[in-house]
């Protein structure tokens, strides 16, 4: 998920598949929670995912607009004004029923490191797109991997997505080895499909269905529950 519909001009976008993960662990969710009015906080391993709040857009700021983290995503915020009114937007989408965004934080560590975005392609949220920004210094330390399988879990159980998408650049590999590390099926090349930096890239075009997530589920050991 690579662009998003928050625009500054409209209320700058922000989205991302730029990470490296590694290792993998069995995730939980919660089956129950109204959403809209407020996100549940969701935990595995070391990463915990809550709502964002204004005061994280100074973290924000930091980890994702360095050159590594931006490179394949529509361009960020610039001032930690910009980031306050992102995280503004997003709580009114969710209101709306339309888009959820989780803001990445470790345990013991409340500080925002990243995002996990989830918004509605299809009118009753069917259909999906989901996208992530890690800063830089957490990559390779399992921190995706771990709030991935909670994002994706949400996804099925809380909003009752059907089929849920990414969407990389063909140059971003660690993004494309992330995305094909937590089970997502390639279907397609969308050639010159996203603009960046005055250049048309192309993008690979990922899914994970109802199907295949029920199925990954099933194979998983039963590990604790840790949902707040």
């Amino acid at each position: 998920m690579e662009k998003m519909p928050y625009r500054a001009e409209l209320d700058i976008q922000i989205t991302a598949v730029a990470l490296e993960s590694s290792g993998g662990t069995t995730a939980h969710t919660t089956t129950s929670s109204d959403w809209r009015r407020a996100l549940p906080v969701l935990a595995a391993g070391q990463v915990v995912l809550r709502e964002l709040r204004p005061s994280d857009a100074a973290s924000l700021l930091a980890m994702l607009t360095t050159a590594e983290v931006s490179r394949f995503i529509s361009p960020p915020p610039t001032t930690v004004e910009g980031f306050e009114r992102f995280i503004a937007w997003t709580f009114r989408e969710r209101a709306a029923g339309t888009y959820a965004c989780f803001a990445v934080t470790l345990v013991g560590f409340d500080t925002a490191i990243g995002i996990f975005q989830v918004r509605a392609l299809t009118s009753n949220f069917q259909t999906a797109e989901w996208g992530f920004a890690i800063g830089s210094p957490f990559w390779g330390t399992g921190v995706f991997t771990e709030g991935a399988d909670l994002v994706i879990a949400f996804a099925f159980e809380t909003i009752g997505v059907h089929r849920l998408e990414a969407r990389a650049a063909v140059r971003n590999g660690r993004g494309n080895a992330a995305l094909r590390k937590i089970g997502a099926v390639q279907e397609g090349v969308l050639r010159k499909s996203f603009l960046r930096n005055g250049e048309y890239l192309d993008q690979v075009l990922y899914a994970i269905v109802e199907d295949d997530y029920r199925a990954a589920k099933e194979a998983e050991p039963t590990t604790p529950e840790r949902v707040h």
